[in-house]
């Protein structure tokens, strides 16, 4: 069944990319050329659609979680007994998005070493053996993150339900839009939620896909979270019917090797992992259970995006290949390319929603993620145009945009309509940062022997 469904998949996208390239020659598809950004008039790209809805646009407007989800939540949160809820979500803000990484083995015995040899190293203050591993352990614990692993009860799950709930439906459900934007063809039928914590990825997913998705596996080991998950779905309490159906919960992993879901998603949960082996073999795990996409979502911090890169470059370069499914991996979003991250910062991307409205948290917010997402397949069913990176700067007759390029090389590219022809100018205006700039890379127009090149 999942072979079958597989390769309809693959030729759907087969015919969708080459529905793309046997478009009418009447709009620019621009080129930029590195250190130049020239523009190569060969396909249409916008069709009769405005400019600012061109095709690279992702962007979703103020994110608005379901009504059912928004009304079980402030039921929940009004019939509890925790206290001085306001501080304590604004608290586990506060620890969740400055969270650094646990510090590995590895590391700590590095800098234990270090620290030993820079007391020996001191003749003026010589210390005994003992007197030695306690002032190395004693700086090492002024000096070290001290990283804990959370335990959520039911009051901490509630308060996490009230600090998060929105803002991670917001990002989980901007990644679903990109793979619905770009391949509407795609009708998952399962899909899997690593982590899930209170559900907001099943919501997000019947939002997007509610039509075709008919089973939702959540995968928690905390038993509270796992409560409070299915509480939301039946409207607040343990008796009602869910609003979302085919959900079930699991405290762990299916076993089998064999049981594969079209989506699985990891949305916030690599980082609650203790250690950067731990990490790996869960994303080994997760890559083995995707059919199509593996959708993985951080916090939009150096943290964050470090971890995502880690999990990428280890999916990327695995050798395990299933006998049941040897398609290759490659990057869907939001790189272009399969190329080490050229992002000297974090690669981090915004999506503005509407919280649930308690008394502290009526004003609409912006959640700062990071994400990828790797597919099954071949770089060729999915159109790579450069994303950008950074806020779009429009100034008078040209727009700033800072690109990820197909060629693994981030770009600085000036638009003018001048240099670079009307349509990509207005394309370029009407972006915004995360969308994907519709141009391709010189290599693709190049002409042949036979052809006259074309006029300055």
């Amino acid at each position: 069944m999942a072979t079958a469904r597989g390769l309809t998949f693959l030729l759907t996208l087969g015919r969708w990319h080459r529905s793309l390239r046997g478009a009418p020659q009447s709009r620019t598809l621009a080129a930029l050329v590195p250190g130049a950004t020239q523009v190569d008039n060969r396909s249409d790209f916008l069709g009769k659609k405005p400019h600012r809805q061109h095709p690279g646009i992702l962007q979703l407007p103020h994110v608005r979680l379901p009504p059912a989800l928004v009304k079980a939540a402030q039921l929940l949160l009004l019939e509890s007994a925790v206290a001085n809820v306001e501080k304590q979500v604004q608290a586990l803000t506060n620890y969740l998005w400055s969270r650094h990484l646990p510090v590995e083995p590895e590391e700590l015995q590095r800098r234990a070493v270090h620290l030993e040899n820079k007391f020996l190293g001191n003749p003026d203050s010589p210390l005994t053996e003992d007197k030695l591993h306690g002032a190395v352990l004693r700086a090492l614990r002024k000096t070290t993150y001290h990283w804990q692993e959370l335990s959520y009860n039911e009051d901490l799950s509630l308060v996490y339900m009230a600090a998060r709930l929105d803002g991670a439906f917001a990002a989980v459900s901007r990644a679903f839009h990109e793979i619905q934007a770009r391949i509407p063809e795609f009708k998952p039928q399962t899909l899997m939620d690593f982590g899930s914590g209170t559900g907001s990825v099943a919501w997000a997913a019947h939002n997007t896909w509610g039509q075709s998705l008919c089973e939702y596996v959540c995968v928690d080991r905390s038993a509270a979270m796992l409560d409070l998950a299915e509480k939301l779905l039946k409207g607040g309490s343990e008796s009602g019917e869910p609003c979302v159906p085919g959900v079930f919960f699991r405290q762990f992993l299916p076993v089998s090797p064999k049981v594969q879901f079209d989506v699985v998603v990891a949305a916030y949960a690599l980082s609650e992992l203790p250690s950067k082996a731990a990490r790996a073999e869960v994303v080994q795990t997760l890559w083995r259970k995707t059919g199509h996409f593996l959708v993985l979502v951080e916090n939009g911090t150096k943290s964050g995006h470090r971890l995502l890169m880690d999990a990428r470059e280890l999916v990327l370069k695995g050798k395990e290949k299933l006998p049941s499914d040897p398609r290759p991996s490659f990057v869907f979003a939001p790189c272009p390319h399969e190329h080490p991250c050229p992002q000297p910062l974090a690669c981090s991307f915004s999506q503005a929603y509407h919280p649930i409205p308690f008394s502290w948290n009526k004003q609409p917010k912006e959640e700062k993620f990071s994400l990828v997402i790797l597919a099954r397949g071949s770089p060729e069913e999915a159109h790579r145009w450069p994303r950008i990176t950074q806020p779009v700067l429009r100034r008078p007759r040209h727009v700033h945009c800072h690109l990820c390029c197909p060629d693994g090389h981030m770009q600085h590219a000036i638009v003018t309509a001048r240099r670079h022809g009307r349509d990509l100018y207005r394309c370029a205006r009407a972006s915004s940062w995360g969308d994907l700039l519709p141009v391709i890379t010189p290599s693709e127009f190049l002409p042949s022997p036979a052809q006259d090149p074309p006029e300055s």
